[in-house]
């Protein structure tokens, strides 16, 4: 395990973890290996990964919070320009921290991964004037299959840094900014319900 470390478990919730792998730079540069199965095995994560996406966004833009209702995906994340506010709940049924989130700044400098197993809503937030953002899944897209939760749900109670505005009961994005740029959310990532309105208590 010479590449990478891992912290485990982070904020108590057990699986979420935050690998940070080892960079070698000199003055013309740097190389860093950005996902090595081998180091990941000796770390004990034995994951078959299928589908890597990547995506940019502008400041402002929010996405999530999203999971997968019947095809669940593990997901390891990370940021390869600009920097992101990444948040994962815990959703498995019967977790002690069932509910509880996590939240953790990416960006292209501490080159941080974030490794959110099946069984979580994931989203982000991005802090920079533009992020782009990669991701490895362990299962392919399916149509149709995507759910959400409302980003600014008290309940889950996530402190997006930066970001002011009064919750007025909805996920609309109205009256939010970060930084005087106002939220900027897709129509249906305001359209999702809060938490106990999602899941049945």
């Amino acid at each position: 395990m010479g590449q990478i470390t891992v912290e485990r478990d982070v904020s108590g919730i057990a699986g979420l973890c935050v690998i940070t792998p080892a960079v070698h730079g000199d003055a013309r540069g740097y190389f860093v290996e950005t996902y090595n199965q081998r180091d990941m095995e000796e770390a004990g994560f034995r994951i078959s990964f299928v589908q890597h996406n990547q995506s940019m966004s502008v400041k402002g833009v929010l996405r999530g919070l999203h999971f997968q209702k019947q095809y669940p995906q593990t997901k390891l994340v990370r940021v390869i320009r600009g920097a992101v506010f990444d948040v994962a709940v815990d959703l498995r049924k019967g977790s002690p921290t069932f509910g509880k989130h996590h939240g953790e700044i990416l960006t292209e400098e501490n080159k941080k991964q974030f490794l959110v197993p099946r069984g979580f809503a994931h989203g982000f937030l991005v802090l920079t004037d533009e992020a782009e953002f990669c991701y490895l899944c362990d299962d392919f897209y399916h149509p149709n299959d995507e759910g959400g939760m409302a980003w600014n749900d008290p309940e889950i109670g996530i402190q997006w840094p930066g970001v002011t505005g009064e919750y007025r009961g909805t996920p609309s994005a109205e009256g939010y900014a970060i930084d005087g740029v106002p939220l900027n959310l897709s129509e249906k990532d305001q359209k999702w319900l809060g938490f106990r309105d999602t899941f049945t208590f």
